[in-house]
């Protein structure tokens, strides 16, 4: 056997290993390009005494509450007349019950109210734009106008607070309007509905950090347009109300916050626990939430009645005030009991 050197062996120069991290360098003019597009995009929020001013007047009004609370609200209508209380649904404001209260504040008081992360109300301190927390805003203004009993209505979000809060505090609630209200499961084989461009971006960790600092007006139009069915009430002021009041300090980390939450999908269930007359209207063309939940919603309450409009989307009160006044006006003068007689029985 051949005797084996160590010279025999040459020095291997060391292995490289197999996979090997690559460094990715971003050129410093295209970072500069970068933060300066973020620059020229960026839009702040709006200035809050000026959006005060411009949508609230100067007799605008603000309910302190213990947690405090600063909701916006108004009180209009005959001062006399059964009170009706109306919420607004996800980004929108009080503004868009003013059709109704046109045609139904000769006979009704109806209060509305900035519900907490939107319209003049903005940012809270304990930040709870949840259930509880839009069940407290509605306490406040109650207790600040010492209404005790109420018909209580809302759209969209709005209509999941309505029903929440008539859950949470059945002996407040004397009839209830859900107008194309949230909160029902989809029907067996459905498919979510296709949801507006703004809902979209939401559904992403990088788009709710976009959307606290970029919110282009046309983005704000595009997401607007998206959820209705009647363009011809979309004008230049719906738009730049929206797109304002969207910008109110605290309102847009408020909009990422509630697109992170528990809505409590299991509360759903308890829905057949309302006994009070409730009317279900949904728009039949409405994009944000299936029509048919308007069915769900009939088949767990009972007693409950529905109303369908033909070429309505999310936002019956301003596509189609005059047939939603006069069905919640109808349905009203028929089952609501006032509280004076529900006392006596």
């Amino acid at each position: 056997m051949q005797a084996i050197d160590e010279d025999d062996f040459e020095p291997q120069p060391p292995r490289r290993p197999m996979f090997r991290r690559k460094r990715v360098l971003i050129p410093l003019g295209l970072l500069l390009a970068i933060l300066i597009a973020f620059l020229a995009l960026r839009t702040g929020d709006t200035d809050r005494d000026e959006m005060i001013a411009k949508y609230g007047g100067p007799d605008a009004t603000f309910a302190a509450g213990p947690a405090g609370q600063r909701i916006h609200y108004r009180d209009q209508g005959r001062r006399d007349g059964p009170v009706v209380v109306l919420l607004h649904g996800s980004n929108a404001s009080l503004q868009t019950w003013e059709p109704l209260v046109k045609r139904l504040g000769g006979t009704y008081r109806i209060v509305t109210l900035d519900l907490p992360g939107h319209g003049l109300t903005g940012a809270t301190p304990d930040r709870d734009y949840g259930a509880d927390g839009m069940i407290d805003a509605v306490d406040v203004v109650a207790a600040k106008l010492g209404i005790d009993h109420f018909t209580l209505g809302g759209n969209s979000m709005g209509g999941w607070v309505a029903w929440r809060y008539a859950l949470a505090r059945p002996e407040h609630v004397d009839a209830l309007l859900l107008i194309d209200a949230s909160g029902m499961p989809l029907r067996k084989g459905e498919k979510a509905p296709p949801s507006n461009v703004g809902f979209r971006i939401l559904k992403y960790p990088f788009g709710r950090w976009l959307a606290t600092q970029i919110t282009p007006r046309s983005l704000v139009e595009e997401s607007l347009r998206g959820s209705i069915e009647k363009q011809g009430i979309v004008d230049d002021a719906m738009i730049d109300r929206y797109w304002e009041l969207l910008r109110f300090p605290g309102n847009r980390e408020a909009t990422v916050l509630r697109a992170q939450m528990d809505r409590e999908p299991a509360m759903a269930d308890r829905v057949g626990d309302i006994k009070v007359p409730t009317l279900i209207l949904f728009g039949k063309k409405d994009l944000l939430i299936n029509p048919t939940a308007a069915q769900t919603f009939n088949e767990r309450i009972a007693g409950s009645e529905v109303v369908l409009l033909d070429g309505i989307g999310h936002l019956p009160m301003e596509e189609a005030p005059d047939e939603t006044a006069a069905a919640i006006s109808d349905f009203l003068t028929r089952r609501l009991v006032p509280p004076a007689d529900q006392e006596k029985h």
